[in-house]
């Protein structure tokens, strides 16, 4: 699932394969899937959008937008993109198609669900997509240690770690993925209540944020995911579910994976305990 590495990594590629390439053909939705989302109606992207010119591609939370003159596509949580230079078959299956006049496609699938969208510029004012582009990155200089104190005041202490850095879009593009690796790095447990928190414990998991956030995008995204090429991520993930069952890293216990808030969390008991020690 796109998290903050795949779209900087995937927005990235794009503006190295696809940057000013005019678009020819748009098929939307050739696979219908009944958790592909379109922005009103995807019928109306092949005029939208055929005669354009591409322009830059840029990782906003857990979306990827590219401008294209005064257009915007967007490509939400959930979409997986490949780009197919010209000769290369394209899948059979796909819910978005976008061929250039060199011969070459963008194709968009969709996992489990996934979120499409194509509209002119200023005029989408869908909630999520206003504040992935407004709210600042954990990679950006605007994510100040001040700023993540804030958002732990504004969130009721009765929630856990996991409730603050994956809900609610306090930090978009940081989602239950990505979450893994940074509180295992802090040594803190998902389920752990910010009431019990300790100043040092959450200078900690400000610092591991930001850190492992940045290997992760420094690396081309998580080995989890697949990037424009359909290649695996550089970062080589510990607490994911290529690793359950298998020892902890630091302590040797066996890392174990539950259900927790909608996803599956995996932690080590020894090294992230659910109790303040």
């Amino acid at each position: 699932m796109l998290e903050i590495p795949e779209t900087l990594t995937i927005a990235d590629q794009l503006n190295h394969t696809i940057q000013n390439k005019i678009i020819k053909t748009v098929i939307v939705n050739a696979s219908p899937h009944k958790f592909a989302f379109f922005y009103k109606d995807a019928n109306t992207y092949p005029d939208l959008l055929i005669g354009k010119k591409i322009g830059i591609a840029k990782g906003n939370g857990a979306h990827i937008e590219i401008e294209a003159e005064d257009l915007r596509m967007t490509f939400g949580d959930g979409t997986n993109l490949r780009v197919f230079p010209d000769g290369d078959p394209v899948p059979p299956k796909h819910q978005f198609l976008m061929g250039f006049t060199d011969g070459s496609a963008l194709v968009v699938t969709i996992q489990m669900y996934g979120f499409i969208s194509a509209f002119k510029d200023g005029e989408n004012q869908n909630p999520y997509y206003l504040i992935s582009k407004t709210k600042p990155s954990p990679l950006s200089d605007d994510f100040s240690f001040g700023y993540f104190i804030k958002l732990l005041e504004e969130t009721p202490d009765k929630l856990s770690v996991k409730a603050l850095l994956a809900t609610e879009q306090r930090i978009p593009g940081l989602g239950n993925g990505v979450l893994q690796d940074i509180l295992f790095r802090a040594k803190l447990n998902p389920k752990r209540k910010l009431s019990t928190l300790s100043d040092e414990e959450v200078k900690v998991l400000y610092q591991c944020v930001k850190q492992v956030l940045k290997e992760m995008s420094d690396q081309g995204g998580r080995d989890t995911e697949k990037d424009l090429y359909g290649h695996e991520g550089g970062y080589h993930t510990i607490m994911s579910a290529k690793h359950a069952g298998e020892p902890c890293p630091i302590c040797g216990n066996p890392i174990v994976k539950e259900a927790y808030m909608g996803g599956s969390v995996y932690t080590c008991p020894i090294c992230q305990p659910k109790e303040k020690a």
